[in-house]
């Protein structure tokens, strides 16, 4: 079977131009030199992908006869992948949480509103007495004197 229908097969791929295109750009590997596309897989082979800057290593068990569901992956291919690596992306994942929680974000008109109404911003939309708003005004000041 072909390398590019092989990792489409296993589900390591969403769609198998996908798989050729990342085969194209040098990030699978078998025996540790670069393969193209038409390469036939081996029972046996080691492939290892380069894929969300973690490198994933598979041993090939068996050669699927087509694309299968995902709970009879482990059937065909066993994943060797270095602890380093998985460690690696765990790290990732939980540092992309931390930025931003679900939901979070700019307030929306009525949020504002709301928030407006807690804070008890209790100003006159209307009030246009800017001396008596900022503090006392001059001429005060000059009539004290």
């Amino acid at each position: 079977m072909r390398i590019d229908k092989f990792l489409w097969s296993i589900r390591f791929y969403k769609t198998r131009t996908v798989s050729t295109d990342e085969i194209k750009k040098n990030r699978v590997t078998i025996g540790g030199s670069v393969v193209k596309s038409s390469k036939e897989v081996k029972e046996g082979d080691v492939i290892q992908i380069r894929k969300n800057q973690i490198d994933y290593k598979i041993k090939v068990l068996q050669i699927p006869t087509g694309r299968m569901g995902a709970k009879l992956v482990p059937l065909h291919i066993k994943d060797i992948t270095d602890k380093e690596q998985i460690e690696l992306l765990k790290l990732r994942r939980e540092s992309q949480n931390y930025y931003r929680g679900k939901g979070e974000g700019r307030p929306t008109k009525k949020d504002r509103r709301d928030i407006d109404d807690y804070s008890g911003n209790d100003i006159d939309p209307d009030f246009t007495d800017w001396d008596d708003f900022f503090g006392e005004s001059d001429s005060e000041d000059k009539n004290e004197d």
